[in-house]
């Protein structure tokens, strides 16, 4: 299996503070990763450092053979923009844009032709099953909705990755379900995922293979 990412003998500090400590882990094409742990273990640490919001104090993070650690800032933006898509646990919509504007953006921001980013946004819309509401603002939404609006414009530029950091942890329980169906849909037609979670129900319904985090080191590895 292809590896989309490579993170080798990750360490970072934070003055005194250690928040991964020699993190060693592969994502090959078409996992759906879990990452979990109590809150300080690490977890988030690596996310950030895979999106490229922040840079390893030593060791590599490679995503589909480019180096994040040899990046300028302005490369990480365009990789961000480019090869991976982020789902949030708050949403992250700007509430003054309409829901197919919110999710057309992401394309905009790399260039695409407005109709065509457009289009693009609409067809995601349907098939996740909120082309309904296209003209309505984040605010009249469901959290449940809300959430299918950030994976569809997380999945505009049709990433390599997509990266999801506690994307139940602010839904209520049938809202989630909806969530992890989506998901494991995406999943299961080739898309690679990291979900970083708490629930344990996120993992053991979407997830191939789990990674526990505890004292920024992986503590257990387990195939869903």
């Amino acid at each position: 299996m292809n590896a989309v990412v490579q993170v080798e003998a990750v360490r970072k500090e934070y003055g005194e503070t250690v928040a991964l400590a020699g993190v060693t882990l592969s994502i090959g094409a078409g996992e759906a990763v879990a990452i979990m742990g109590p809150s300080g273990s690490g977890k988030s640490t690596l996310l950030n450092m895979i999106a490229g919001l922040d840079r390893p104090s030593s060791g590599l993070v490679t995503v589909q053979g480019e180096e994040l650690t040899r990046m300028s800032e302005g490369a990480l933006a365009r990789y961000r923009r480019r090869r991976i898509g982020m789902v949030f646990q708050f949403f992250n919509l700007l509430d003054d844009l309409p829901v197919l504007e919110n999710v057309a953006l992401s394309a905009r921001l790399v260039g695409t032709p407005r109709r065509q980013a457009r289009t693009r946004a609409l067809e995601l819309l349907e098939e996740l099953g909120i082309a309904d509401r296209r003209d309505a603002y984040p605010a009249t939404l469901s959290g449940g909705q809300r959430q299918r609006v950030g994976v569809a414009r997380a999945l505009m530029n049709r990433p390599a990755l997509l990266l999801a950091d506690e994307p139940t942890g602010a839904l209520d329980s049938r809202s989630g379900e909806q969530v992890m169906d989506l998901l494991l849909d995406l999943n299961q037609i080739g898309q690679t995922l990291m979900l970083v979670t708490h629930d344990h129900r996120l993992a053991e319904r979407c997830a191939t293979r789990v990674v526990h985090f505890a004292d920024g080191r992986i503590a257990e590895m387990e195939a869903a």
